[in-house]
């Protein structure tokens, strides 16, 4: 049987490369899983177990749900009279398979029935699910929302609804957006209305709302009426019944297995997460971290399937009495995509395992604060600023990278097929629809960057690269290549002193170019770490790095001229409004 995760070369590598026992060691902690039935005996064991979690997923992902993917993006969901939505069965078939191989909570303590996996495997996991069907990945991957009811609900709250996510008894919904509150969440209107018994309702409209017939809906609304920004807005959880219906489900480009829901809520019953205004200011900012990153890796899943497709395609497609992969151009693609993934892969991977370094770091001051001397308290919550620092400049840069070169490598998977590629007896097609919105939910690939240049224009970006450069390699081909990426790092830092001379608006006009190159650089060094691991990787690390250095000079130089004509001119350049 089709296994996607022991098929993978790149992720089998990956998964040995990192360090899974230093975030074993403090996910398995006794005193973090509660009255657990089950801790697993070591790290080694650990490691073990996540191994044959990610085995289980590939499985399930081969065999069940890329089968049935084509079908279900031909047919997609009906949406009832009563509001309520029925789901493909064969979409019902994909849950019910992970539910049954007990794949659900994935994140989640052992204490709520949780399979309590760091982020980083929950990430690879994802990946084989978005391969496997890159609209399910969208229900399966939505269970970063019982996390965020972990880190900020009552016990009450969390007691009565994370056993049911870890059994698959129910799926999650993130409901932000509104017809007039879009990217600009501090825009929500949405109604909620305490009661003199204390209790909550809400009132109003959301609208594409990502698997929003779902059971347990995480509600974003303006418990303080008087406050129109986003001091006004606190988190709600509501369950599904008669008082939320789905008003329509959305006609859409993609991902089709996937219902995206306008939700209209009638006096629905709710309760209070956490502290009133702080919805959006604190809650909604982690579970949208999380979501990003979930989309990068559901990216990685769609573009793996679409190189594979066009790699496939490419050593069997015989033109001119040989294989079209044996003509340049088509070996340019091909590589560019295989080469495009495994950066994608290496900057997704490692912001994941920085999220877990922070979760975890948090997780010790929370749970074992009586064990920690002063110093050990001081060191881990410095560390835990620099986390918090670092995962707000990579989350971004994760989210914009792998998006972009998602709909990159689907674009080409296209083009390498030809023709075959634009009908529909390939899913080559299908994999560029679903690649689309990866750069525009979750937030935009614009918006990323703008969250992304903070980091680069504030320092974090060079104070992070300094224990790469300090770094020694055996091999002179990856000293000479390191050499070449402080040498990109200087003409970054000196095109960042530059914009910053300039406007702010000037700064944000010019982010993308410094956050490509920001990416480019950060990347290489990542990509030198594996390949003191693997030879291939010396190859692979050799050829990203020499094609980047031009383009990484050329956005240097763009960003020194200070041409802001675009800000400008912006009425002349752009040209009148159309008149429709």
């Amino acid at each position: 049987m089709s296994n996607f995760f022991n098929d993978n070369h790149d992720i089998r590598f990956l998964f040995d490369y990192f360090d899974l026992r230093e975030l074993a060691a403090i996910q398995e902690r006794e005193t973090l899983n509660g009255n657990a039935d089950y801790l697993p005996d070591n790290p080694d064991d650990t490691i073990d177990n996540y191994r044959r979690i990610l085995e289980i997923v590939g499985e399930i992902a081969a065999n069940t749900l890329a089968p049935n993917a084509e079908q279900i993006d031909n047919e997609g969901n009906i949406l009832n009279p009563d509001g309520t939505v029925t789901l493909h069965p064969l979409i019902q078939q994909n849950l019910n398979r992970l539910i049954q191989a007990d794949m659900m909570g994935f994140t989640l303590p052992r204490q709520y029935g949780g399979l309590n996996c760091p982020i980083l495997i929950y990430t690879i996991a994802t990946e084989l699910v978005a391969r496997g069907d890159g609209s399910f990945m969208n229900m399966f991957g939505l269970q970063g929302i019982a996390d965020t009811i972990y880190a900020f609900a009552s016990d009450e709250i969390k007691n009565d609804v994370l056993p049911k996510f870890s059994s698959g008894n129910v799926t999650g919904a993130m409901v932000l957006t509104e017809p007039d509150a879009g990217s600009d969440l501090q825009a929500v209107r949405l109604r909620a209305d305490q009661l003199p018994d204390g209790s909550w309702v809400l009132n109003g409209v959301k609208r594409f709302i990502t698997n929003g017939r779902g059971e347990i809906l995480l509600v974003l609304a303006r418990s303080e009426h008087e406050i129109k920004d986003g001091r006004g807005l606190s988190l709600f959880l509501c369950e599904r019944s008669p008082a939320v219906k789905v008003r329509c489900l959305e006609k859409k480009l993609g991902i089709h297995g996937s219902p995206t829901c306008e939700l209209v809520f009638d006096n629905t019953p709710a309760r209070l997460i956490g502290e009133r205004q702080r919805g959006l200011i604190t809650y909604v900012l982690a579970l949208m971290n999380g979501a990003r990153l979930g989309i990068a890796a559901q990216s990685l899943g769609i573009a793996e399937a679409a190189y594979r497709l066009a790699r496939t395609y490419a050593h069997t497609r015989i033109q001119f009495g040989a294989p079209i992969e044996r003509l340049s151009p088509v070996a340019e693609m091909v590589v560019g995509m295989q080469l495009q993934i495994e950066a994608m892969r290496a900057l997704t991977y490692e912001t994941a395992r920085v999220c877990d370094l922070e979760n975890n770091t948090n997780r010790l001051l929370e749970f074992h604060p009586d064990k920690l001397s002063e110093s050990e308290k001081k060191e881990l919550k410095q560390n835990s600023r620099t986390y918090k620092r670092l995962n707000a400049m990579l989350t971004p840069m994760s989210k914009y990278f792998s998006a972009e070169g998602c709909i990159s490598v689907a674009s080409n998977a296209i083009q390498v097929l030809g023709g075959s590629g634009y009908i529909k007896d390939y899913p080559a097609e299908r994999y560029l629809r679903d690649a689309r919105i990866t750069s525009i939910y979750e937030g935009t690939s614009q918006l990323q960057v703008v969250a992304a240049i903070k980091g680069i224009t504030s320092g974090v970006f060079a104070t992070y690269l300094d224990s790469f450069e300090k770094k020694i390699y055996d091999n002179p081909k990856l000293e000479e290549l390191k050499t070449l990426l402080i040498k990109e790092r200087q003409e970054i830092q000196s095109a960042v002193e530059f914009a910053k001379s300039k406007s702010g608006a000037y700064v944000e006009l010019i982010a993308r170019q410094l956050v490509d190159a920001a990416i480019a650089v950060l990347t290489g060094h990542y990509l030198l770490g594996q390949a003191t691991k693997n030879e291939r990787k010396k190859h692979v690390a050799e050829l990203f790095i020499t094609q980047n250095e031009p383009v990484i000079t050329m956005k240097c130089v763009q960003v020194k001229q200070g041409n802001s004509k675009i800000i400008d001119d912006y009425e002349l350049l752009a040209g009148p409004v159309p008149v429709v």
